[in-house]
């Protein structure tokens, strides 16, 4: 079983995999009469396909523990997927990038509180893998018609710590 290392999640580390969105050095301003801050534009919402739209839901997922074995990744090929915490627990990110046979070398990032991420469309990822506690995260990602999940598992798991 090979061994991938958890890394903190930066911008630019994820930047080939989708958007981080968090309010630090993001573009914002004041609104409502000074009274909130808006940091606008955070991700790049995509959807593609047959009557495609946004969609909205909240998730609540049951924690996972480290270390964790990974045994397989998907991907959705008509739309982004973003996560947003609605709590302070951090969340473990697991993407990797294409190859000719799926997905390739898995790479993992610990979001910490105040940090979501929007996996682009089409870039495979782990499942959603909260840590420490039962964790709330709204989800946007895409509705409408046509199939919008292929799975892969992988031959050999791998092992994340």
């Amino acid at each position: 079983m090979k061994e991938i290392a958890i890394q903190p999640l930066t911008r630019e580390a994820f930047a080939p995999f989708g958007d981080v969105i968090e309010t630090e050095n993001a573009h914002s301003f004041p609104i409502n009469g000074g009274k909130c801050m808006r940091y606008h534009d955070l991700a790049r919402i995509e959807t593609t396909g047959e009557k495609a739209r946004p969609m909205i839901s909240i998730v609540r997922g049951e924690p996972y523990a480290l270390p964790l074995t990974l045994t397989m990744m998907e991907r959705h090929p008509l739309g982004s997927q973003a996560f947003i915490p609605l709590g302070n627990n951090p969340f473990l990110v697991v993407v990797s990038e294409e190859t000719a046979g799926g997905p390739g070398e898995p790479r993992a990032f610990l979001a910490a509180p105040g940090q979501g991420v929007n996996i682009a469309r089409n870039v495979w990822h782990g499942i959603l893998t909260p840590l420490e506690a039962v964790s709330n995260f709204a989800v946007i990602d895409r509705g409408g018609e046509g199939v919008n999940l292929e799975e892969h598992f992988f031959d050999e798991p791998f092992f994340l710590r």
